[in-house]
């Protein structure tokens, strides 16, 4: 029986164990299988899966409503997926009225560039003000020193600009952008695995996700770091499509109706423009403008999408696939993508760069006509001179920064939520603020960045096995995911004495929720089984699913910030170092 869960097996029309090469023959005992096909263009651009006629049957669907529903659904189910998220999102996110975490940051920062241009010095009872006077508060005049770049913050402005400056104001954009990384996630995960079923899925799991939950309610730049990333994966995976699509077209077809590889066509076809890879170096531009982090992602996707032609030119027939793409893709790659990143970055500060040089604008913009007169780099304008200055000094902040923190982790921990981060915290008296008037004793209020626990330690498991697709059976897909979970996890390791956090982790969320896909797309099983192993399968992963939404449920009270007496919130401290 055919399932929309099946496009994650590779095993059709492997080629025969004496044909293949001797390195391939040595690693099958460990799994690995190649596969060719009868067709190349179906290597180029597999096809998607379609729900089975049985299973319309089963559901009592005519075929004409099947038609249109398998049509719809390419669309309708990441929606119907977005909806729930987006009104979970959006739901009082005004509460708690407060400024929690590091919104006493971004918060007046964000506020403060879409007036001015660049961040200002806040006095120390700011927050009280501007939460006693919805906002109405008059902006400071003085730059202040801050260590990330504008974009983030910009975001956060459009929201306070539309809604006030209030909790709702300051957490709009946030939330807007993490119900829409779902989407986003649902359209690339079908993308991905050619399943609606699995790109649903993996959109379903990061909306249960209580980490995305709470950052998507909370105005912090790391949610929106978390979507550009996203969105530039996103615009990569289309345009690996597009350029397959080119190559297949061009491929000479035979008597009998089927393409063949072919060198010159595979050496030789220039693949365009390429918009989508110039709208990656976009998005990889302003991920980069929000923090730095982000420069890792564009190292990351910029190589592994020239590797991506790299594999289209080889399926395609080419001899010599590295020279090809050498030849013919790799200077628009890289004009696409690094270029456009550093200019979109220098762009994000031009409200920084056109304010004044007289001492009153923004921090460190007149150093290159004070401290910085002189040197062999004169020549270069002066706003260029004092941004590259600003940016030495946040570059040593930055390594140096070690101060500790209640609730700073060592990467170590992150993908088991061994340290989750609170943000606010309260203890109102029975009847106050939401607790129970019989509670007995004061109640808890938190908002906790923790992941849905059973999401991540599943996830855990699910990069090992998708490492074990990417190298074993040369899955190409969960190469991509694997290339999303490093960029966004290992760069931390190398800084494991510095102030970090949990919800740095959120950046790599998306692919941890495409790798548990994958994994239960395999768990589902693969095309050929029997029924008995398909509805055996389809049932482990469904009540692991639910699991894990009920998880979600459970610690609801800890995302919100919803009060419950003290005895609930300890029977949610599953370990001590949540505490």
């Amino acid at each position: 029986m055919t399932s929309t869960a099946s496009s994650t097996d590779t095993r059709q029309g492997q080629t025969t164990h004496d044909q293949r090469p001797p390195w391939q023959q040595r690693l099958r005992r460990f799994g690995h299988s190649a596969r060719t096909g009868a067709d190349v263009r179906e290597r180029l651009v597999p096809p998607y899966a379609e729900p089975s006629a049985r299973l319309w049957q089963l559901l009592g669907v005519g075929p004409g409503l099947a038609g249109r529903l398998g049509r719809w659904a390419g669309w309708g189910g990441p929606l119907v997926v977005t909806l729930v998220a987006g009104v979970m999102r959006f739901w009082n996110l005004g509460s708690p009225k407060a400024v929690i975490f590091d919104e006493t940051y971004y918060a007046k920062d964000a506020w403060a560039l879409v007036h001015r241009g660049f961040e200002v010095d806040w006095a120390k009872d700011a927050n009280d003000l501007i939460l006693s006077r919805n906002g109405h508060v008059p902006i400071p005049t003085d730059a202040a020193y801050v260590v990330h770049p504008p974009v983030g913050k910009y975001v956060i402005g459009l929201g306070e600009l539309v809604f006030g400056f209030d909790p709702f104001g300051w957490r709009f954009m946030t939330a807007l952008l993490g119900t829409l990384s779902v989407l986003l996630l649902c359209r690339i995960g079908r993308r991905l695995f050619r399943s609606t079923f699995l790109g649903c899925l993996a959109g379903a799991l990061m909306a249960v996700d209580g980490l995305h939950f709470v950052m998507s309610r909370t105005a912090l730049l790391d949610g929106v770091l978390m979507f550009f990333v996203l969105a530039a994966f996103g615009a990569l995976v289309v345009d690996r499509d597009r350029a397959r699509e080119r190559l297949a077209a061009a491929l000479p077809v035979g008597a009998d109706g089927l393409a063949r590889p072919d060198a010159d066509v595979a050496e030789g076809t220039r693949l365009g423009w390429r918009p989508w890879r110039w709208t990656a170096g976009l998005l990889l531009g302003l991920a980069l403008g929000t923090k730095w982090n982000g420069l890792y992602f564009l190292a990351a996707f910029a190589v592994m999408s020239v590797l991506w032609d790299v594999g289209a030119r080889r399926v395609a027939g080419a001899g010599r696939p590295y020279l090809a793409v050498l030849k013919r893709d790799l200077g628009l790659a890289f004009l696409a993508t690094v270029p456009v990143a550093v200019v979109t970055y220098l762009v994000s500060w031009t409200g920084w760069i056109r304010s004044s040089t007289d001492g009153s604008g923004g921090y460190f913009r007149n150093w290159a006509a004070t401290d910085g007169r002189g040197g062999s780099w004169t020549w270069l304008p002066d706003w260029l001179r004092s941004l590259w200055h600003y940016e030495h000094e946040v570059y040593e902040f930055h390594v140096g920064l070690s101060s500790p923190h209640t609730y700073m982790s060592n990467p170590w921990s992150w993908i088991v939520d061994g340290r989750p981060v609170s943000y606010f915290y309260e203890s109102p008296s029975p009847g106050a603020d939401g607790c129970p008037a019989d509670a007995g004793e004061k109640c808890a209020r938190e908002v906790l960045a923790i992941g849905t626990p059973l999401l991540w330690w599943v996830a855990g498991f699910a990069v090992l096995y998708v490492l074990w697709r990417w190298l074993l059976r040369r899955d190409w897909r969960a190469g991509a995911i694997a290339c999303g979970v490093a960029a966004g996890y290992l760069p931390w390791f190398l800084y494991q004495e510095r102030t970090i956090f949990f919800f740095y982790a959120v950046v790599f969320l998306p692919f941890l929720c495409l790798a548990v896909a994958m994994l239960l797309g395999a768990v589902i099983g693969p095309p050929g089984s029997s029924d008995t192993r398909r509805v055996a399968g389809a049932t482990g992963a469904g009540v692991l699913v639910l699991l894990i939404a009920w998880n979600f449920i459970y610690f609801w009270p800890l995302y919100t910030g919803t009060a419950i007496p003290i005895d609930q919130w300890r029977s949610r401290m599953w370990l001590d170092t949540w505490v």
